[in-house]
């Protein structure tokens, strides 16, 4: 029986997206260098000669992964909003992305990935939006935006970075709703505490 065409015209999109989400996971596993191809197309259920026609190969993946991740940002991340709920929002879009967070932990543990100049540009945008909340008084002025902004990063993903220490205080599972609900509102009190402080 064969298919009608907008059913072949949707196949090339549901396999990109299911061979993107087999790599997000292989990574996530194993990280960058770890990660094989072969096993990223038996994940996916594809051979793996679509991953270079797609994606033109492991760093092509990578890239593609990373461009998702700035789309999905937009669901949780608004900038509008106060520091505190902005990080807040991140703690969330972590807890529900949480192989992303663990990608990005690989990345810092093994620096194997290859150079990102996109998210080089993503941190100086934000670094530049922390200053302009500098300048707008909702952070101390005497605080180094760059050091707030390495801690809001690394606040938002306690909860994949130190699962350990998240079970020892609360005894919750990190990937629980619950603790991410619970984490994301102390996280947000904690960063609004610091438009705050007197004299800042």
């Amino acid at each position: 029986m064969r298919r009608a065409p907008e059913e072949k015209q949707r196949d090339p999109e549901r396999t990109k997206a299911r061979i993107l989400q087999a790599a997000l996971e292989e990574f996530a596993a194993k990280g960058f260098a770890g990660a094989r191809v072969s096993e990223i197309a038996a994940r996916a259920g594809v051979n793996k000669q679509l991953i270079s026609y797609y994606f033109g190969g492991k760093e092509g993946l990578h890239q593609a992964l990373t461009r998702r991740w700035q789309a999905e940002e937009s669901a949780f991340a608004d900038r509008s909003s106060s520091l505190g709920a902005l990080a807040a929002g991140y703690v969330r879009g972590n807890a529900e992305r949480r192989d992303y967070g663990r990608l990005m932990l690989w990345e810092g543990l093994t620096d194997d990935a290859p150079p990102d100049p996109a998210f080089v540009e993503d941190v100086r945008r934000d670094l530049e939006h922390l200053r302009q909340r500098q300048r707008d008084g909702e952070l101390p002025a005497d605080l180094d935006p760059a050091a707030v902004l390495v801690a809001l990063f690394s606040m938002a993903a306690a909860g994949i970075s130190f699962p350990q220490l998240v079970r020892a205080v609360w005894d919750l599972d990190p990937a629980s709703p619950e603790f991410a609900e619970h984490y994301a509102r102390e996280i947000e009190k904690l960063v609004g505490h610091l438009g705050n402080v007197p004299g800042s």
